[in-house]
């Protein structure tokens, strides 16, 4: 399947589809309720962004979306990329918004694609659209807070372990770093704390359909690393891992 990729400052026509129910199915539950999303993808904020997000359209049919979002680096307090991966990079730019500083980089935030597009390099296809609205704005990086698509079937190994599993041609183990390794990307660090999604119990057991019985360490589906759960104090926590990956542009 071959894509048709345009921005949403193209095709402001297609904003509410992007957020249909079909593509918000291709991520957890749980992945749906960050606050720290809200400083990019509530409507007047993604006004301010739509140069930036991406919609991918085949046979008349939206299939794909992608989202980026620019940002000011090496200035004072952000020598290196944060150790808060996608939540910081999203204070960041709503950060250098306020104070009207101009951006110099960009960060991926998502690739999303229903399953009748996934293959046939669509994934690579909206990286390089990425990359190429980069360099149109002068920008000389892209980053990427990676969420490995195969780390949800190994929950309790350390990100770092995870990161360093290497097939035998010497690329990355996980075919999403694969995926970015191959097109060009360095991988930078571990960010440990990169998404962070808390709500008391009744919350997980809605977004997850689990029935929680006991605190500690508990696995859910499609999460990187186990739920934290406190039935005493009525609370769950999850703390995503991500991993840094760096283009020169």
């Amino acid at each position: 399947m071959s894509l048709e990729i345009f921005t949403l400052w193209e095709r402001p026509d297609l904003r509410s589809l992007i957020f249909g129910s079909d593509l918000d199915l291709v991520w957890p539950e749980f992945m749906r309720h960050d606050p720290v999303a809200h400083l990019y993808f509530a409507p007047a904020m993604l006004d301010w962004y739509r140069d930036y997000a991406f919609v991918g359209v085949a046979d008349g049919k939206v299939v794909a979306r992608a989202f980026s979002v620019p940002f000011a680096f090496n200035i004072d307090g952000r020598a290196e990329l944060p150790d808060g991966g996608w939540d910081e990079v999203i204070r960041w730019a709503h950060d250098d918004w306020m104070m009207e500083r101009i951006p110099d980089a960009l960060s991926a935030l998502e690739i999303s694609l229903l399953p009748e597009a996934r293959g046939g390099g669509n994934s690579m296809a909206f990286l390089e659209a990425m990359k190429g609205r980069a360099k149109a704005r002068g920008f000389k990086e892209m980053f990427a807070p990676v969420r490995p698509n195969r780390k949800h079937l190994h929950p309790s190994m350390p990100m770092r372990e995870y990161v360093d599993r290497m097939d035998a041609d010497g690329l990355p183990a996980d075919p999403w770093l694969r995926t970015h390794v191959r097109a060009g990307a360095k991988i930078v660090k571990v960010a440990p704390h990169s998404m962070t999604i808390v709500g008391n119990i009744a919350d997980w057991s809605r977004w997850t359909g689990m029935s929680f019985d006991q605190s500690g360490e508990v696995p859910i589906a499609g999460a990187l690393v186990p739920l934290m759960v406190s039935l005493e104090h009525d609370y769950a926590v999850y703390v995503e891992p991500n991993v840094w990956v760096r283009y020169a542009l």
